[in-house]
């Protein structure tokens, strides 16, 4: 029996299968969908999880089954999707803090929990000239919970399209605050967008929405796009982006280097800034390789009109081997982590000239 329980999760019973069979069948799968498919003249590339729970092993009703191999599967994205896990009874206990993880993040929206921290971005003179909105989750009973603890689960359980329709409403707001002061009017203010948001089919028009309520200025927005995301189905994505653009609102391409954009779609997406991804920049100027890859992603941006801004920058050398090759803007703990809205405008104040 295959059925399709909802979204992208679906369950296998194999009848009378212990659990060599088991394997084998979820090896087959897992073979089946590694390839690239090929729709429409793109390659979409897809990764998969499976769990596995065995009668009677792991269980003897079919919801203790269900329940058991849902926790494997949860383990296998968490090791790295594109493999499979056997439940263990340890895995008990990771999917009741992953359920009440779950149950936290929904109470967090409601309560007010979640707040935006900036990071400032500056140009190659070191003027602060925008900044990123990076979104924290101050729980109240653990303090400060670390996105790569809720972000991936917000993604799997959908939470993070209503998580990132706050981040878009807050983040407009404070263009609008900041639109007040002399200091402040003319900052970029730059969001992540996850993939489940952007492919809401309303997305655009959330996007106008938000500006017009806020009152805040569409050309100091910008949205940061993965290139998995932008790859996913690149004639909707450019159709999306442009509708979006009409706007006045910009785009990045967040993490550029890590994924599988080509020069073509690059020459066809309306983007406006490359972000090199931090991995190539935490060993500049001195790893060979790194240093050949930051420099081709400026020069290949420039060519393409497209500004290019430099992610974790740490010290002064790696900013020097940047600016030598003509990178437009840094962002990293150089010039400060990611402040509240307040300590930003302090920052902003201390800098002034």
């Amino acid at each position: 029996i295959v059925a399709r329980l909802g979204g992208d999760e679906f369950v296998v019973v194999l009848a009378g299968a212990d659990a060599a069979a088991a394997e084998r069948v979820a090896g087959k799968i897992l073979a089946a969908l590694s390839p690239a498919f090929h729709f429409d003249g793109h390659s979409l590339h897809t990764t998969s999880s499976i769990g596995i729970a065995v009668f009677p092993t792991d269980g003897e009703t079919v919801e203790v089954l269900m329940r058991n191999a849902d926790a494997a599967m949860y383990h296998a994205k968490s090791a790295g999707r594109n493999n499979l896990q056997f439940f263990a009874a340890s895995m008990n206990e990771l999917a009741s803090d992953r359920r009440q993880l779950e149950e936290d993040m929904h109470l967090a929206l409601q309560q007010g929990q979640f707040a935006l921290h900036y990071q400032p971005q500056v140009d190659a003179m070191r003027r602060v000239f925008g900044a990123e909105a990076l979104l924290r989750w101050q729980h109240p009973e653990h303090g400060l919970v670390p996105p790569p603890r809720f972000i991936p689960l917000a993604e799997d359980t959908g939470l993070i399209v209503p998580i990132g329709q706050w981040v878009l409403e807050t983040a407009c707001a404070q263009l609008a605050a900041w639109s007040l002061a002399a200091r402040t009017r003319e900052l970029q203010l730059a969001i992540n967008v996850s993939a489940r948001q952007f492919r809401q089919t309303d997305f655009a028009q959330q996007v106008a929405q938000a500006l017009a309520r806020s009152g805040a200025r569409p050309t100091l927005l910008k949205l940061e796009l993965t290139e998995s995301l932008v790859l996913d189905n690149v004639a909707d994505t450019i159709t999306k982006m442009n509708a979006i653009k009409q706007l006045g609102v910009s785009f990045a391409m967040d993490d550029f280097g890590t994924g599988y954009s080509s020069l073509s779609y690059l020459t066809r997406l309306p983007l406006d800034q490359l972000k090199i991804d931090r991995a190539f920049v935490s060993r500049l100027p001195d790893n060979r390789s790194d240093a050949v890859i930051a420099q081709t992603i400026v020069t290949m941006g420039r060519s393409l009109g497209l500004r290019v801004l430099a992610e974790g920058v740490e010290n002064e050398a790696q900013c020097r081997f940047l600016d030598s090759h003509g990178c437009d803007g840094y962002q990293g703990f150089l010039f400060s982590r990611p402040l509240p809205s307040e300590d930003f405008a302090r920052f902003l104040e201390v800098r002034a000239p």
